[in-house]
């Protein structure tokens, strides 16, 4: 019998936009986590075949279909992790912000349906700019009174699995580094100080390195010539997250992830939300860390971020309260 079968834990996953670019290789990569007992993928159209395809795969993790605007509840019915990768893609040419006056009111949807259905799940934010729906989410919960700051929180996970791998031509190796602010071009601050094996760095090297990072997103879409952005890669950095999220939820593992939450961290800079270390556990966050040390360049860099994430969150906020697109 393979390894991996056994008895299964208590955590359903609910994933919002299944049936998408993201969605699909997503929906998979957690299917085959072994600490998923239930998986409920929801989209407009497709799920209840993305659902039975899955369905076939030798887990244990039971897998449900849901689509359209009537199943939308019922998907979310006992819940313990929300993540939403739904929304358009980015096409050649479109920002992160252009995406906002789409997706803006998808997030605002499925966040209501969420307040209203399973408002104690931990809920992971992919869709695009997370730097405002985030904030998009947390408005929503707090009108329905059951904001919880712990409990919510931006996949910035993708900016760290690209930092560790451009690295590695520097350093030999793949190597972790720390990643702090947003999650979108300038406001995206790689810590490469931090890494010691890449002290030997040239600074044109480094500046290189720091934009590929802040703009790869921008180097899948060109690749993929119009047809999508980066939906791989970004299940791939989804996947660890919720992995993470589990775990912390078994109250035996104390899993660390550089997130987009709201923290002292951020009001530190005159914020409300601001990427940084957390310990997760079965409350989600349960210990929110200092930065890491920066540099000369790298507080060169968090100036700007910090200015670009006013206006994002901003903007984000606005949305809700106003109607604002």
């Amino acid at each position: 019998m393979p390894r991996w079968l056994g008895p299964a834990p208590q955590p359903k996953v609910a994933i919002l936009g299944a049936a998408g670019g993201i969605g699909q290789p997503l929906s998979l990569l957690v299917k085959i986590n072994p600490l998923v007992s239930q998986l409920s993928l929801y989209d407009l159209v497709n799920t209840p075949g993305v659902a039975a395809d899955l369905s076939h795969i030798m887990t244990d993790s039971e897998v449900k279909g849901f689509k359209g605007d009537a199943e939308l509840k019922p998907a979310l019915e006992g819940a313990q992790i929300v993540v939403i990768p739904a929304g358009v893609p980015r096409k050649p040419g479109m920002t992160r912000d252009d995406l906002f006056n789409i997706n803006a009111g998808i997030v605002k949807t499925l966040a209501t349906a969420i307040a209203t259905t399973c408002p104690k799940a931990l809920i992971a934010v992919i869709s695009n700019p997370v730097n405002s729906t985030v904030p998009i989410v947390a408005e929503v919960l707090k009108a329905h009174g059951v904001y919880d700051p712990r409990r919510l929180f931006g996949v910035t996970t993708l900016d760290l699995v690209r930092a560790a791998k451009f690295i590695s031509p520097h350093t030999g190796a793949i190597t972790a580094v720390p990643v702090i602010g947003g999650h979108s071009g300038a406001t995206i601050v790689p810590v490469v100080s931090a890494v010691s094996s890449a002290k030997g760095i040239s600074a044109a090297d480094r500046a290189a390195l720091i934009q590929r990072i802040q703009f790869g997103g921008d180097e899948v879409v060109k690749a993929k010539d119009g047809a999508g952005s980066a939906t791989l890669s970004m299940a791939y950095a989804g996947s660890l997250f919720v992995d993470s999220l589990l775990k912390g939820l078994t109250g035996k593992a104390t899993p660390k992830e550089y997130t987009f939450v709201n923290s002292e961290v951020a009001k530190e800079f005159g914020l409300e939300y601001f990427a940084s270390e957390v310990t997760l556990g079965p409350n989600g966050v349960e210990t929110y860390h200092a930065l890491p040390s920066l540099d000369a360049d790298e507080k060169k860099l968090l100036e700007v971020c910090v200015n670009d994430l006013k206006a994002n969150i901003a903007k984000g906020v606005d949305f809700v309260k106003n109607g604002s697109k």
